[in-house]
């Protein structure tokens, strides 16, 4: 009995040892780094580690962090997607327009929003998996086009004056929590389920590491392409529709820019752009310390090119500490 109990002891590792393990991975410097940072912002100003402020940030950082959750599974299969934020905008100006040049219910509204989203990634998939074009330039093109149709649909008009019950999801709270966090911190926690616990999960890595070598494998890449572009469509329309809720109103050039800081959260998280390895939770820190950064930095008055540069440094950073411990483990 002693002997097992002492083998146990010798196999179970130590809360250093555990440690260290989290630090030779990139969620694990990014999470040594976002704690640093959040420690060296608070003692710039008191009005960054409120309970308040945090909280308000996490409102304002849903939208790109629902963008950010399909961007890790299609940058894990060595693509890319950067018409989600066109995509934003066109299904938040087709949200205001069937409601209010269409005349449909709001509700009708909303689901033709999501359904522009759906139809929108379905296109960037299709184009992607049917026609051989390759992500860059596909998504490229119809960044361009999509943003076009929202322009040429909105003509310049804003929509506003929605119901009362139309702002509960982008303004108002549950038990002191922005109502969007909710879904935001759903979406986390089922697409880290699919992408680590589910064979379809799995087969996106394969998909990245050796497209060939799956197809060869039986894996069906053409479809979960197709379905994690789509993926990506569903969640920039959902975007749209908590970003009209919460803004009040509908404007062609909403979601500009967006698709730079949804990938940058996600190659900050440890993915890589090259396809094969990749995380949520990686995703989720990575998106958190960009929104930390943000705030903290214009709170202690720095101006907006300097926080472009403070970012841009940490995710250099990240990635510069991350391949020095990739090639201390692999010993090159």
């Amino acid at each position: 009995m002693a002997t097992q109990e002492t083998s146990l002891k010798k196999s179970s590792p130590t809360l250093l040892q555990q440690v260290q393990a989290l630090a030779r991975t990139q969620e694990g410097v990014l999470l040594i780094i976002t704690i640093i940072s959040v420690l060296v912002l608070a003692t710039q100003t008191d009005k960054f580690l409120t309970v308040k402020n945090l909280l308000n940030q996490g409102r304002l950082m849903t939208e790109i962090g629902l963008l950010a959750l399909p961007m890790t599974y299609i940058i894990i299969t060595g693509g890319i997607d950067l018409s989600v934020g066109s995509v934003v905008g066109l299904s938040a100006i087709m949200l205001g327009y069937s409601w209010h040049n269409l005349g449909l219910p709001l509700g009708v509204a909303i689901a033709v929003a999501l359904g522009v989203g759906v139809l929108a990634g379905f296109l960037n998939g299709l184009i992607i998996t049917m026609f051989r074009v390759p992500p860059l330039i596909t998504t490229l093109a119809t960044l361009a086009f999509y943003r076009g149709l929202a322009e040429g649909i909105a003509q310049a008009r804003s929509v506003t004056g929605y119901p009362e019950w139309f702002y509960a999801l982008g303004q108002r709270e549950t038990l002191g929590v922005p109502n969007q966090l909710f879904f935001l911190i759903i979406g986390i926690i089922i697409s880290a389920i699919i992408l680590s616990r589910t064979t379809f999960g799995r087969s996106l890595y394969a998909i990245g590491n050796n497209e060939l070598a799956a197809r060869f494998s039986g894996i069906p890449v053409n479809r979960n392409k197709l379905l994690i572009y789509t993926f990506s469509g569903l969640m920039s329309g959902f975007a749209g529709y908590v970003l009209v809720s919460r803004v009040s109103t509908t404007r062609s050039d909403m979601g500009s820019g967006w698709e730079l800081d949804a990938i940058a959260a996600v190659v900050l998280g440890g993915t890589s752009i090259f396809g094969g390895s990749g995380s949520i939770l990686g995703t989720t820190i990575g998106l958190v310390l960009i929104q930390l950064l943000k705030n903290g930095l214009a709170l202690s008055g720095v101006t907006g090119d300097a926080t472009i540069v403070v970012i841009g440094s940490v995710l250099i950073l990240s990635t510069l500490v991350n391949s020095l411990i990739q090639r201390r483990l692999h010993g090159v």
